[in-house]
């Protein structure tokens, strides 16, 4: 069972710093004393402020701001907390034993259970949605990198140049683009149908539009050339 940390205690012996926390109307922000790492600014070890929704106690409301870096907790600031003496000296040292322990796994401060209990609820949510956050970003940057951009082969043709442009995520076409097309009305009608039977088929192997076969089969070549040259 946790042990309880008798807020009196620590504050008579000085074990927690008074300029560490300065109590305003409604909020106040404890930061670690020494300096955190220098990160990176993107990706997982990015900075990551969250926000958590209000407890309601009935002692008053507690709400958090934690911000992180990467999935390090380098500050904590009360948004809202408890009018109470007994919270007020128990904020920084909640704070401080957060800082350290870098999880709501964090011991209930004596005198102030209520408060406790609630930062704890509230700094755990915290945690929780900054994980979510973490664990999309490499998902949503590995898209990123698998996503490719390839010029299929120009060709002429009596209609006119007909050269496509097609976008890959993995293998899969996710766009194509026409670079170059005859300036006539069939084939202004006939690209929209290629491009879509194109995805859906995700090939070359595709139907020639009637009415535009010479620009059909010419887009068929420049597309098939795309999925050629894709890295």
């Amino acid at each position: 069972m946790k042990r309880a940390i008798p807020v009196v205690v620590l504050s008579i012996a000085g074990l927690v710093p008074v300029w560490l926390y300065q109590p305003s109307a409604g909020s106040s922000t404890v930061q670690a004393t020494t300096p955190a790492p220098s990160t990176s600014s993107s990706g997982t070890s990015g900075t990551n402020v969250v926000t958590t929704t209000t407890i309601d106690t009935e002692k008053g409301p507690v709400q958090l701001q934690v911000t992180f870096s990467g999935t390090k907790i380098t500050a904590v600031k009360m948004l809202q907390q408890p009018d109470h003496p007994q919270t007020t000296a128990a904020v920084p040292v909640l704070v401080a034993e957060t800082l350290k322990a870098q999880s709501a796994d964090i011991d209930t401060v004596s005198g102030a259970t209520i408060t406790s209990d609630a930062y704890k609820k509230s700094l755990q949510a915290a945690i929780d949605d900054n994980a979510k956050t973490a664990s999309a970003s490499p998902s949503a940057s590995a898209s990123e990198a698998s996503s490719q951009t390839v010029d299929g082969s120009a060709l002429s043709t009596e209609k006119g140049p007909v050269q496509v442009q097609v976008t890959f995520s993995g293998t899969k076409i996710t766009a194509v683009k026409m670079l170059q097309q005859p300036d006539h009305p069939q084939t202004t009608a006939a690209v929209p149908v290629l491009v879509a039977e194109t995805l859906k088929a995700q090939s070359a192997d595709i139907d020639t539009v009637s009415g535009a076969t010479i620009t059909s089969e010419a887009y068929k070549e420049s597309l098939q050339a795309a999925i050629d040259a894709r890295g």
